[in-house]
């Protein structure tokens, strides 16, 4: 199925919105957002996750490598290349291949939080005991995993709806 990239004049009017914030704050309308403003429903629920994403208490490094694998998990390539943009001007950039290539990190915080994402998708939530207390030990809490649940839930979103379109 082929998706027509929208314009603000060819949008749909409960898109528009979403649309224009987004080219103020980018400069223009990025190709996943025009392909994406299809449905408002979905754009504007994921602008507004992605925001939420954003207040979660999880450190900026870690929600990176949580975004990152669901990105690579689900073959997001627009979702690999943006993210590892993010994660490099947060430093993180010694890790990007790795999280790319679904391999280990070096920093053993950041694996436990990729580990995490990994086995909650792999289970569909249902961690054994062992898996969370490994968290919990690597300094995580159980806010940090409630809020890996929520980043996982707004990305998948994001990445399979980029799939989909051909973002």
């Amino acid at each position: 199925m082929t998706f027509t990239p929208h314009t603000l004049e060819t949008a749909p009017a409960a898109s528009v919105p979403a649309m224009q914030q987004v080219a103020k704050k980018f400069g223009a309308v990025p190709r996943a957002v025009a392909l994406q403003a299809e449905s408002p429903a979905l754009l504007t629920g994921f602008l507004a996750g992605s925001a939420a994403v954003e207040r979660t208490s999880l450190p900026p490094l870690a929600r990176e490598v949580v975004i990152l694998t669901v990105a690579a998990r689900n073959g997001c390539g627009i979702c690999l290349r943006i993210h590892g943009a993010t994660l490099a001007s947060l430093g993180g950039s010694a890790h990007l291949e790795a999280l790319t290539n679904r391999t280990a990190l070096s920093d053993p915080a950041l694996e436990e939080a990729r580990l995490f994402t990994e086995r909650l998708l792999g289970t569909s939530g249902d961690l054994p005991d062992p898996a969370v207390r490994s968290f919990l030990a690597a300094g995580f809490t159980r806010e940090h995993a409630l809020d890996i649940v929520f980043t996982v839930g707004i990305y998948t979103m994001s990445t399979l709806a980029n799939r989909l379109v051909g973002a």
